[in-house]
């Protein structure tokens, strides 16, 4: 190895990328441990920096080109040392000149000084913080103004961020790519609106509220009045996540769904509110939708919503198979309170979507109108290779036998369907069709049933959900 020239040893090293193998090898000799320092451009570290400060300089100086850095105090303990503070974070923005990504995971003794000398890191352009409760929006907007170049912020049960100043001047800046706000409980949907022009240059907006604990701000007209008059389209917009919002007729997130021209992943989970006509709205706007995800509350089934415009119905479906010829991945599921006779969507409805679109990723949770009769309709789905079926407790032994006939079918997973036995998987049964099987929490199939009905099985039983 001593005579190999310099751009080899470097081209190997440049080749390993699990970091256990990484750190052994940078342990061979000198050589390997100067390139390892030159080529490490990223590192995840926790509850094993102790003494933190003086670790955390030390790997600093080592590591002198680090531009991602995470650090994550999971499972922290006292006895396991101390955590890192906002000394620590001043010893970051002046040891990695070079960083560009940083994540803070559970780090519970940080506070806005630190924050404010993240501030000087001019590189920054991506910071996630998680469960890191003692900094409040005074630190966010400190890092927004120091950091002009942060395209991601990622803010995960941040309890103590209440001020929302620093979305206004992110909006401002018009340089957000990727927001994520989750369970952050004094930021609502109406606080979007302060993004203003940013809106144009999101490509990723995740967002969702804590259902345990809804901050109820009461917005003014003007308020209202500013999400009506929004008029800056989501054109960049490609992936959309909402859980557990409110989606007001007219304003609001509602605004946001018909607007996104380049949409092509939407996850709606758990939202009240949500119309026909927004998600017809979606689908006439993003015709290059590819993923869409619906999880419906449990209030729109009830009968007394039958024929309430908030009730989603077949229509939002056709709407999406006539608009969406590039969609590959429905997931559709309902809550775990519905009544199990009434469905919002048709088995013609979901059958609807799977002949006109190119579905390749089908996933079905408590969808009771989806039965054998829908089985045998996939048998001529030529696009579908993944089928998921959870709950649905219509489908029999007869239906399942069908699945030996889907075309192009290589992954199915089964969960806690309460009709189906081990006859149904029979046809599989040395077929050498499926590449995966995965059972979970079905009691009438066993372990000895799904034996060689595919490539790989995966099976787990644990039926304390049925008591």
């Amino acid at each position: 190895m001593d005579t190999l020239p310099d751009h080899l040893v470097w081209e190997i090293l440049g080749r390993i990328k699990k970091t256990v193998d990484r750190n052994s090898a940078s342990l061979a000799c000198k050589r390997f441990y100067e390139v390892d320092n030159e080529q490490r451009l990223s590192l995840r570290v926790g509850c094993g920096l102790d003494p933190v400060n003086e670790a955390l300089t030390s790997l600093c100086n080592r590591f002198g080109n680090l531009t991602k850095l995470e650090i994550s105090y999971a499972g922290w303990m006292s006895r396991l040392g101390k955590q890192l503070d906002d000394q620590g974070l001043l010893i970051l923005s002046n040891s990695c000149p070079y960083l560009t990504d940083l994540t803070l995971n559970y780090c519970t003794f940080i506070t806005d000084v630190g924050l404010c000398y993240l501030a000087s890191c001019l590189n920054l352009s991506a910071l996630k913080l998680k469960f890191t409760t003692r900094i409040t929006g005074c630190g966010i907007l400190s890092v927004v103004v120091g950091c002009k170049n942060l395209t991601v912020l990622h803010l995960i049960r941040c309890l103590n961020v209440n001020s929302v100043e620093w979305l206004e001047y992110l909006g401002k800046l018009e340089r957000l790519e990727d927001l994520l706000i989750k369970n952050c409980r004094a930021i609502g949907e109406g606080d979007l609106i302060k993004l203003g022009p940013c809106w144009r240059k999101l490509k990723r907006l995740q967002f969702e509220v804590d259902v345990n604990y809804r901050y109820m701000k009461v917005y003014d007209r003007l308020a209202v009045d500013r999400w009506q008059k929004q008029r800056v389209p989501c054109e960049n917009m490609v992936e959309l996540s909402l859980k557990n919002c409110i989606i007001s007729p007219g304003r609001g997130l509602a605004c946001v769904l018909g607007k996104c021209r380049n949409l092509e992943k939407i996850h709606l989970d758990m939202c009240v509110g949500v119309r026909d006509s927004d998600i017809i709205n979606m689908a006439q706007t993003s015709s290059k939708l590819r993923s869409i995800s619906l999880r419906v509350p449990s209030d729109f089934s009830l009968p007394i919503l039958m024929s309430n415009p908030l009730r989603l119905t077949d229509e939002s479906l056709k709407a999406l198979a006539d608009n969406c010829r590039m969609l590959e991945s429905v997931r559709i599921s309902f809550s775990d309170g519905e009544f199990p006779s009434i469905s919002s969507f048709t088995l013609d409805g979901i059958l609807t979507l799977i002949q006109k679109c190119p579905v390749r990723e089908l996933s079905l949770d408590y969808v009771y109108s989806f039965n054998d009769v829908g089985m045998e309709a996939l048998c001529s789905a030529h696009y579908l290779e993944i089928l998921e079926l959870a709950r649905c407790q219509e489908i029999s032994d007869e239906g399942l036998q069908l699945a030996c006939q889907f075309p192009h079918l290589s992954i199915l997973r089964l969960r806690k369907c309460l009709g189906v036995t081990d006859d149904g998987l029979k046809p599989l049964v040395g077929s050498h069709k499926l590449d995966l099987l995965a059972v979970e929490d079905c009691p009438q199939v066993s372990e000895r049933g799904v034996q060689g009905a595919a490539r790989s099985i995966s099976f787990r039983q644990d039926l304390s959900w049925m008591y």
